[in-house]
């Protein structure tokens, strides 16, 4: 997903970016939103925000499978200086508290990823390539894991944590509720807008069943303003999932490659074990 920021480091925040449509809450939530943002005696945090994000946090929380489809776009500066939107499509399965499967097609270099609670594996189908890592117990522990060996990571791991919101709330600084939409994911949503880390995010919920539809980054010390969004479509919360979703004899069977950061010179890698992975 991307070039969001990762949780406490480099890995994505929850709820971290969101689609742009200019005017996709139309003038009215704009304004709204504009107001807030600039009026000095607004409350730093909203009780009406955070009640939305803490029922959407708990919502994922309590989920024990889940599976969603999720569009990437980020932005690039072009020769010309304007961004150029560049974009992935992944689709990810994922139970608790060992289990998670991430098919990306394109667009660029397709990828799989698969964890089973004792290994995870990325797979490269065009080239392949395989790389093989024990990892964690837990879900949380291989996110974390993945990207200090790897540099693994996902825009939407802070959906599959099993504390979202701790995630939000330990730099938390600013949150205002903007309004509701009717135009995103099919339903309506709540809006709300926070800042944490340093990350301006803007955020499309669920008004009744509490799911992030659109998501919307703006890092603050950015000086070009670039936007990194997701959308999330194809929710499905507790689905029933076969026993063999989480492995590929196919992709164990690629030629191995060591699980290293693709962006560490050789013989510089702290690969987690001798067979391993990289980022999908």
């Amino acid at each position: 997903m991307a070039t969001f920021r990762v949780r406490r480091s480099m890995r994505s925040r929850f709820f971290p970016a969101l689609i742009i449509v200019a005017a996709s809450c139309g003038a009215g939530l704009a304004s709204q939103a504009l107001a807030q943002a600039s009026a000095p005696s607004a409350p730093q945090l909203e009780p009406k925000a955070i009640e939305v994000l803490k029922a959407a946090c708990a919502k994922l929380a309590s989920a024990q499978a889940m599976s969603f489809t999720a569009l990437v776009t980020y932005e690039s500066p072009s020769r010309l200086g304007f961004p150029l939107a560049y974009g992935t499509k992944s689709d990810v399965l994922f139970q608790r508290p060992n289990g998670l499967r991430v098919l990306t097609p394109g667009d660029g270099p397709a990828s799989d990823f698969y964890y089973d609670g004792k290994k995870m594996m990325a797979y490269a189908p065009a080239e392949d390539l395989v790389a093989i890592a024990d990892a964690p117990p837990t879900v949380d522990g291989m996110l974390e894991t993945a990207f200090r060996s790897a540099a693994v990571y996902f825009p939407f791991d802070d959906l599959l944590v099993s504390d979202p919101y701790k995630d939000i709330a330990q730099d938390l600084r600013i949150a205002f509720y903007i309004g509701q939409s009717k135009i995103v994911g099919g339903t309506t949503t709540d809006v709300v807008a926070y800042d944490t880390g340093g990350v301006f995010i803007e955020a499309w919920i669920g008004t009744e069943d509490k799911l992030p539809r659109v998501l919307r980054a703006i890092y603050a010390d950015d000086p070009l303003q670039l936007r990194h969004n997701l959308v999330i479509t194809n929710w499905q919360l507790d689905p029933t999932i076969p026993a063999d979703s989480f492995s590929s004899a196919k992709a164990a069977a690629g030629k191995r490659i060591p699980f290293a950061s693709p962006t560490l010179p050789p013989g510089m890698a702290k690969p987690a074990s001798a067979a391993a992975t990289t980022n999908p």
